[in-house]
């Protein structure tokens, strides 16, 4: 009868093993594939998954037994790491969201918020509204194959047995709030800009024809305008959410 020692038995599951506990971190992260409608199996099941299929593009990984004073630091690396990957392709998202909360609020239409049970979190309807938008570009452009292109990448930026806390300083996550309000802005300026010259314009009629009811006429007109202004503009979006995939993935890729 055959016989496996530690060390032939963790050769064995070293390979399968790191990959697994990073893409799972994703998983528990990333938009998508952390939406309360995939089950937990579900994740699992497509982490182990991914985990086997990737072995062949995949540097060797080191031997760490379960007793190893490495381990632990190795499993709190790849739960980091993969964690950082999926916020990180959680900007995108965040930034058209916010951009649909900015129009929103220019349009008058911020007050028809409502709780989002899938992100447990109060919510705009444009901002929702470009929140599905933004996940159907993503499916559309292969985001999904980028998400988990980024994850088998970052085994040669991050390789196993790192140190956890120099992995975090080098993603410079804090510098993508930045982002957020920079790609954010960038695709609510055309809007914001169309609905500001409305409000002057309607400032300027206010005050030539003190008898016309501006706040009558404003709401229907800003309203109007924005939606004209959202179906003009929705077909643009596709620029800048691969300009947001490109960053959030370059910081696992080396790029």
């Amino acid at each position: 009868m055959p016989t496996f020692n530690e060390a032939q038995i963790m050769a064995l599951v070293t390979p399968v093993f790191w990959p697994f506990l990073r893409v799972l971190g994703v998983f528990a992260s990333a938009p998508i594939f952390s939406s309360r409608s995939v089950p937990m199996r579900t994740r699992v099941a497509l982490a182990l998954l991914v985990a086997v299929c990737a072995q062949a593009g995949m540097p060797q990984a080191p031997t760490i037994g379960l007793n190893d004073t490495q381990a632990l630091g190795a499993v709190l690396q790849q739960v980091l790491v993969g964690v950082a990957i999926g916020l990180a392709a959680r900007i995108v998202f965040s930034a058209v969201e916010l951009a649909g909360e900015l129009i929103g609020l220019q349009m008058g239409l911020n007050f028809a918020g409502f709780f989002d049970p899938s992100t447990n979190a109060q919510t705009s309807t444009v901002g929702r509204f470009f929140g599905n938008i933004t996940m159907l570009l993503f499916i559309v452009m292969g985001g999904h194959l980028m998400l988990l292109q980024a994850v088998i990448a970052s085994f040669d930026t991050f390789p196993v047995a790192g140190n956890a806390l120099e992995s975090v300083q080098r993603l410079r996550l804090h510098e993508l709030g930045a982002v957020v309000f920079r790609y954010g802005l960038w695709i609510a300026l055309p809007m914001i800009g169309m609905l500001l010259f409305i409000n002057i314009v309607l400032g300027f009629i206010s005050r030539i024809a003190p008898q016309m009811n501006a706040f009558a006429i404003g709401f229907p007109l800003t309203l109007s305008a924005g939606l004209l202004g959202i179906a003009f503009t929705l077909p643009m979006l596709d620029a800048p959410v691969a300009a947001l995939l490109k960053v959030a993935t370059d910081l696992f890729m080396g790029g």
